[in-house]
């Protein structure tokens, strides 16, 4: 088993923690803030160079699509394992694919040939359909769906109940 260490302790660090828990994968779990006085957190979100290492993974916990993306491509760069998480009650098409970092949250959906970037959340419910790209950073929201052979673009967030029509960001080369 291995430790999960999370960048951030408040709210969406929180739900990361939850749903790690629920896999049962990890034997420990804690928090880098800085500013939380919770008893979990261990360090500061600079301190995270030091918990690089074979049996440890780490998660940038951020709600902010772009700093959730710096770092997880500078956890990457530097060696880290970045945590991609699906929880279980979720469904992931196996012929979809999803980049690192990438969180699928209860109840949510990822159909075939979805390709998911890195550092993307697809929160409580949501649904990705058939063909879509989503692309690094992307938040879609609680309940919103995706519809087939959509181009999302980066860091781009999807609100909650939103609906985005088949091709309305079209594909390349369409």
């Amino acid at each position: 088993m291995k430790k999960l260490v999370i960048l951030g302790a408040g709210g969406y660090g929180q739900t990361i923690a939850d749903v790690a828990a629920q896999s049962g994968k990890y034997d420990s779990i804690c928090f880098l803030d800085d500013h939380s006085t919770r008893q979990d957190v261990i360090g500061r979100c600079g301190d995270y160079a030091t918990f690089i290492a074979e049996d440890t993974v780490l998660y940038p916990a951020f709600g902010n699509n772009e700093i959730r993306l710096i770092w997880i491509e500078k956890l990457l760069a530097e060696g880290a394992d970045v945590l991609t998480l699906v929880h279980p009650t979720a469904y992931v098409s196996p012929r979809a694919s999803m980049g690192a970092g990438t969180i699928v949250l209860p109840k949510a959906v990822v159909m075939t040939d979805a390709k998911v970037g890195k550092g993307v959340i697809v929160n409580c419910g949501a649904i990705v359909d058939h063909g879509c790209i989503i692309e690094d950073g992307v938040h879609v929201c609680l309940s919103a769906v995706v519809k087939a052979e959509n181009c999302i673009p980066r860091c781009m967030k999807v609100e909650a109940g939103e609906v985005i029509e088949n091709r309305t960001y079209p594909l390349n080369g369409d």
